[in-house]
């Protein structure tokens, strides 16, 4: 299966954490890639079900990208999709001293003929991990913060 994955126990509430990951305008607060620059204009100010927004992002250019929510639990489970198909998904779990999140970057279903080939072949799985390595650190650092 083509997805990368990353996990961590922060100590929040799921519900807090879901609150900023459903901000769309908190995205590039939060991104450890570098890659999501601002949120476009006209984006909600919380995601749900079937919601659209946009970013604008940097990887060597600037572009934008829109997206739709695809998968929605509240409280438990947020993914968005783009044009291509792949998918970012958290997933969040409560356990003893705090909440379980899984970050996913899923490109298994994307619908453009070779791109995950493309992916894989330019490096994008490994610098990926990373990203949702140092998403995951900016996200625990900020809602601890925020209850602190």
């Amino acid at each position: 299966m083509r997805t990368v994955s990353g996990e961590r126990v922060i100590a929040a509430p799921a519900q807090a954490i879901f609150d900023v990951i459903a901000d769309p305008a908190m995205h590039p607060v939060i991104d450890g890639s570098g890659t999501v620059r601002a949120p476009m204009a006209g984006n909600p100010a919380r995601l749900q079900m079937g919601s659209r927004f946009g970013m604008d992002m940097r990887i060597l250019r600037p572009y934008r990208i829109s997206n739709q929510v695809v998968e929605f639990e509240e409280g438990r489970r947020i993914a968005w999709s783009h044009f291509g198909g792949a998918r970012w998904r958290y997933e969040l779990e409560p356990v003893a001293g705090g909440t379980r999140v899984r970050e996913t970057f899923d490109y298994s279903q994307m619908t453009v003929p070779l791109a995950p080939l493309f992916l894989e072949v330019a490096g994008f799985p490994r610098r990926n991990r990373v990203g949702i390595e140092r998403t995951l650190d900016r996200l625990a650092d900020l809602v601890v913060a925020d209850r602190q």
